[in-house]
């Protein structure tokens, strides 16, 4: 099957799964067919599939990656020495774990096509990662804390890991709490990584935007934790420090 074909197979099979989409018709057009492929994937619940959707659906994503364009840390000039700054999409960059700014339910984001990070690594991982996540919040038994971290595989992301981390949310004015919180997130996942002889990690901007944290403020700790971190623990680690608008890059630039 080409992309098209896969593409096609992956909505029929998902649409089949469920009774409830017993009367939608899979759309002629390429960018609908995308965007409801995608919204099956997001607000499936985290079960088991046939081997048969699990190939086309690696195959489709691995290709659509591809596509996008890859980028692996080693073409990256650092801006300190192992700490690096890179502007662009943290679902197709090459290393060894990328961070996922995750919700106490720690599942993923259930929105169909929502813009948070959280959706976008969930859609391009495939829906392996869910299952994964569920596994270890049932063992668990509870929320997942603010501060702390979770690793799984990156299943189809070119990554080897994606470490899950839920960041404060600030309502109102900014505490030291947040600040804890926040800080607690960067130490947390970089640990996990050192606990799992991970050599490089990349950070999203934990809980700005949606999550209402300052991006300055957020972007401050980030760089302090993480340097204060390698400097206690004499952690070989690269850092990148992964950023999607202009803004926080030249927050970041401005800081390293």
């Amino acid at each position: 099957m080409n992309q098209a074909q896969k593409r096609v197979f992956l909505i029929q099979t998902l649409l089949e799964e469920s009774p409830r989409y017993g009367d939608i018709e899979v759309p002629s057009d390429e960018a609908e067919q995308k965007r409801l492929l995608r919204s099956l994937m997001n607000v499936r619940a985290p079960g088991g599939i046939g081997a048969d959707f699990l190939a086309a659906q690696d195959e489709y994503l691995q290709a659509a990656t591809a596509e996008k364009g890859v980028t692996c840390l080693a073409d990256l000039t650092p801006a300190q020495k192992d700490l690096y700054l890179w502007r662009g999409d943290i679902t197709a960059l090459r290393c060894g774990a990328i961070v996922n700014a995750a919700n106490s339910g720690m599942t993923g984001c259930y929105q169909p096509c929502h813009g948070c990070i959280d959706n976008c690594i969930h859609t391009y991982a495939g829906v392996q990662l869910r299952l994964a996540c569920d596994g270890l919040m049932r063992a668990q038994g509870h929320a997942e804390p603010t501060g702390q971290a979770k690793i799984t595989p990156a299943f189809n992301l070119p990554c080897d890991y994606v470490i899950h981390t839920v960041g404060p949310i600030v309502e109102g004015r900014l505490t030291k709490k947040h600040e804890e919180q926040l800080a607690s997130c960067y130490r947390s996942c970089l640990a996990l990584a050192d606990e799992n002889h991970i050599e490089s990690i990349a950070f999203c901007c934990i809980s700005t935007g949606v999550f209402m944290f300052p991006n300055e403020r957020a972007a401050e700790i980030a760089v302090r934790t993480v340097k204060e971190y390698k400097r206690k623990t004499r952690s070989e680690i690269k850092v990148i420090f992964n950023v999607f608008k202009e803004r926080d890059e030249r927050i970041y630039r401005s800081l390293l």
